[in-house]
């Protein structure tokens, strides 16, 4: 009998580990050839674009990036002419690298230059050659990253005293429970009420930034939304309740909603499938 195959990791169980690495949203994703430096070789990555960074893997499986490149100051992407059929490649141009990079095909070009020049100049690009449908997500990734960047300058003022941006004070909290999204009180709401199978409770950042906040959508008479406060104490958290409840970790406080509720609450699980 021939040895069972391992099985692969679901690409759900991936998309999961991916968000304890960063809480930037993923915009889009795909394969990449990618080029640092005039005397290194293309290497073939699974790339992603969260926010204003991209995210190398090895490859589409793997959990864990083994580079990364902030393109927020972008100064302008340059096009080649390529002598290799359907594909594209354009260069990066930052601050203090060049960075070029191929795709595999003429549409993935596009929608790449889209998508990074989209969330660079926070503007659709006229000149892309783009479906109706590709368009319409241009623009929606465009005001999910204009709603970003005000919650991270808002944040950032609001942490003068604080060395680090926002970005990198989620960072550093990995892991955090997989319902955790760097999304506003009115953004949970919409994606409970958009996606009601995938889960009915969100843990977000608190309009304070230090500390959090539990957004549930209750089925009823009629769907109900609720917001908790998390409140950060040392190395634990409490939950604004009647009676308010400590806890160890986040974890923790997602396990006590699940619980006191019989599994009526579910971790909200987006899936990029």
């Amino acid at each position: 009998m021939m040895a069972k195959k391992p099985p692969k990791p679901a690409p759900r169980r991936i998309f999961q580990e991916r968000l304890t690495i960063t809480a930037l949203p993923l915009y889009f994703e795909g394969f990449l050839l990618v080029k640092r430096s005039e005397h290194q070789e293309y290497k073939h990555y699974w790339t992603e674009l969260r926010g204003t960074t991209l995210f190398f893997y090895t490859d589409k499986k793997s959990t864990t990036y083994v580079d990364k490149l902030d393109i927020t100051d972008l100064s302008c992407l340059t096009d080649h002419n390529s002598s290799e059929k359907n594909c594209v490649i354009f260069t990066l141009v930052l601050p203090k690298e060049e960075v070029q990079l191929k795709t595999e095909n003429t549409e993935s070009g596009e929608e790449w230059r889209g998508f990074i020049l989209t969330v660079t100049e926070l503007a659709v690009p006229q000149n892309v050659s783009l479906l109706p449908g590709q368009v319409i997500r241009l623009h929606e990734v465009l005001e999910r990253e204009k709603k970003r960047r005000i919650g991270t300058e808002w944040s950032s003022t609001s942490l003068k005293n604080e060395k680090q941006p926002i970005e990198d004070y989620v960072d550093v909290l990995s892991p955090m429970p997989v319902c955790f999204y760097s999304v506003s009180r009115k953004e949970a709401t919409e994606m409970l009420e958009k996606n009601p199978s995938l889960g009915n409770m969100i843990l977000r950042p608190g309009s304070d930034s230090k500390n959090y906040s539990i957004t549930i959508r209750q089925e009823t008479d009629t769907p109900r939304i609720k917001h908790y406060k998390v409140m950060s104490s040392g190395k634990s958290y409490t939950i604004e309740l009647e009676k308010p409840i400590t806890l160890p970790n986040l974890f923790s406080v997602i396990d006590y909603f699940v619980k006191e509720t019989r599994g009526n609450l579910r971790p909200f699980i987006y899936s990029s499938d």
